[in-house]
């Protein structure tokens, strides 16, 4: 009798713990089961693909502010429209214009030889050939310690390491400080330019370009460049021999005055929460040495595709799910913060937020910044996904990429789809950014796991903004 009492109680206890274990998920058999037909879909269809091969061959490279940014953005809106959006629009916006122009860069001690460089975006032009020697520092930190006018009349290079590949990108907010703020030192020691190890993670000769900072409301009055990986290891070995360094260079990179950029907006309406918006979308521009197909063409393609594939479903999801190409994000998330400007009395109906920006590869993990009463909607769309290889993250992730900053900065709820970036920091900004780069079958898995989630978030009626 004892015994039977035991087994009884044990039974009893084990259905109480699983039933606190086991709530009712906030996702449909239904909805499962059409979030399960969008990845078989997805991961048989060529439109991503078809999508970025598009933009980055016929449009191609797409600098923020220039003429092939505008012409990205017509493509954008009739690609919207042959996809079946039901509304396509345009929010255009001024911004100032930098050019790259025409670069040389010489070694001419202690031998002459080119070296492969690129303007950072943001530098002045020399106003004549510049001839001086160089002053060597190991890292930035070498350089922040310099006195006023201590390099008058020298050219400074900041030196650091290569960053290590990594699935996350570990190490790019720390080497790139030396691209953002390296300038301003240099500038106040009096060096006539800056040259600095580019920021990337390969060992080829292509130089990584991208945007400095400003300091206050200023731009850099200095040339400055960026060199390949090899040519800065090699500019190392010569410091290391004693060798005197000097080099010959001349830039033509300078402002051009206001011109216009723009936002482009494709809109799937919902059925029964039209108001309500589920924001994806990736940056239009790219830099000019490549043709921008990893960042960020990839991410245009996935977020376009995975909504399209949505409006193909018989019947709308519940809220309006909404794709934004975002212009001018390298050149300073101009786009993104003139979004998040001209919607702001709207921004409480933006229900959750999210980008594709770090390349190609597979997503591995789902990470999100919702409503706590939300989080368990996440953990059961993560289930979902799981048998593409993606696991869940934090629930207290913020973010949701570059372009949602200013949207999450004003509480906008967020997921991120984290995709492998252990290739990313080798093409990141260079001219090996080209569609080549792309694997169709990895990109359809994005696309995948961005058409399942993202219709999961728009037909739900769990509010994911509120208290966290």
């Amino acid at each position: 009798m004892l015994q039977l009492k035991a087994v009884t109680l044990s039974a009893l206890v084990g259905v109480f713990s699983t039933s606190l274990l086991a709530a009712p998920s906030p996702i449909t058999d239904s909805q499962k089961e059409t979030a399960e037909q969008l990845i078989q879909t997805a991961l048989k269809s060529d439109m991503g693909y078809d999508i970025v091969t598009s933009l980055t061959t016929e449009v191609g490279p797409r600098l923020g502010g220039s003429e092939a940014e505008a012409r990205a953005r017509n493509w954008g809106a009739e690609l919207g429209r042959e996809l079946g959006f039901d509304r396509v629009s345009i929010e255009e916006f001024t911004m100032p214009f930098w050019d790259r122009g025409h670069l040389h860069i010489t070694l001419t001690s202690p031998y002459q030889q080119p070296l492969y460089g690129t303007a950072l975006g943001g530098a002045a032009p020399s106003e004549s050939e510049v001839n001086a020697d160089v002053v060597y520092f190991r890292d930035i930190h070498a350089l922040t310690d310099i006195k006023d006018s201590e390099l008058k009349g020298k050219i400074a290079f900041v030196d650091g390491d290569a960053m290590v590949k990594s699935q996350t990108g570990a190490g790019y907010g720390q080497a790139n400080q030396r691209r953002r703020i390296g300038w301003q030192h240099a500038q106040r020691g009096g060096a006539s330019a800056l040259v600095v190890r580019s920021v990337g993670s390969d060992s080829h000769r292509f130089p990584h370009t991208g945007m400095m900072s400003k300091n206050g409301d200023e731009w850099a009055n200095i040339p400055v460049i960026a060199v390949s990986n090899p040519d800065a290891d090699h500019l190392r070995r010569l410091h290391q021999a004693n060798k005197p360094l000097s080099m010959s260079l001349h830039s033509e990179s300078k402002w051009k005055g206001e011109v216009s950029s723009g936002n482009v907006i494709l809109d799937i309406v919902g059925s029964e929460k039209p108001e309500e918006i589920v924001l994806i979308g990736g940056h239009l521009d790219s830099w000019d040495l490549g043709t921008g197909a990893v960042d960020d063409g990839a991410g245009v393609a996935i977020t376009t595709a995975a909504a399209a594939l949505i409006a193909k479903l018989p019947t709308r999801p519940k809220r309006t799910i909404r794709v934004v190409m975002f212009g001018a994000e390298e050149v300073g998330l101009l786009g993104a913060f003139a979004y998040a400007k001209q919607h702001e009395a709207n921004l409480a109906n933006h229900v959750v937020a999210t980008e594709s920006d770090f390349g190609a590869q597979t997503v591995w993990q789902l990470v999100s910044n919702v409503n706590s009463d939300a989080t368990q909607l996440v953990d059961d769309i993560a289930k979902i996904l799981s048998p593409l290889g993606i696991i869940r993250g934090g629930s207290d992730i913020a973010g949701g990429g570059p372009d949602i900053i200013p949207l999450a900065a004003k509480g906008v709820p967020t997921i991120r789809l984290n995709q492998n970036g252990r290739d990313y920091f080798d093409l990141h900004h260079t001219p090996d950014d080209t569609l080549d780069k792309i694997n169709p079958e990895e990109l359809a898995q994005n696309i995948a796991a961005y058409a399942a989630s993202i219709y999961l978030l728009a037909d739900t009626d769990v509010d994911l903004k509120g208290a966290k």
